[in-house]
């Protein structure tokens, strides 16, 4: 079980960066002052962005904390804490 979290943390480690490169992509390709949609606007790819980089860097985070094993043992009791 803690060789499937490893894979699961790196999985997540690779999978964020690859996120925020598909929406800022996205974005460049999408945004067209001539654009008469919403999705053409600049403004709501900022909000976008902006959103979904902390998500990301938790992703981040977490994929880390169980690449090094963090949660190999999860307490069952406060008193384990």
């Amino acid at each position: 079980m803690s060789a499937l979290k490893k894979y699961f943390g790196l999985l997540l480690m690779l999978i964020a960066p690859l996120i925020i490169y598909q929406l800022v992509h996205g974005a460049i390709s999408h945004i067209d002052p001539a654009g008469k949609k919403d999705i053409n606007s600049p403004v709501v790819w900022i909000i976008i962005i902006t959103v979904f980089t902390p998500i990301a860097i938790g992703l981040v985070i977490f994929g880390w904390y169980a690449f090094r094993g963090e949660y190999d043992h999860l307490p069952h009791k406060s008193k384990e804490l």
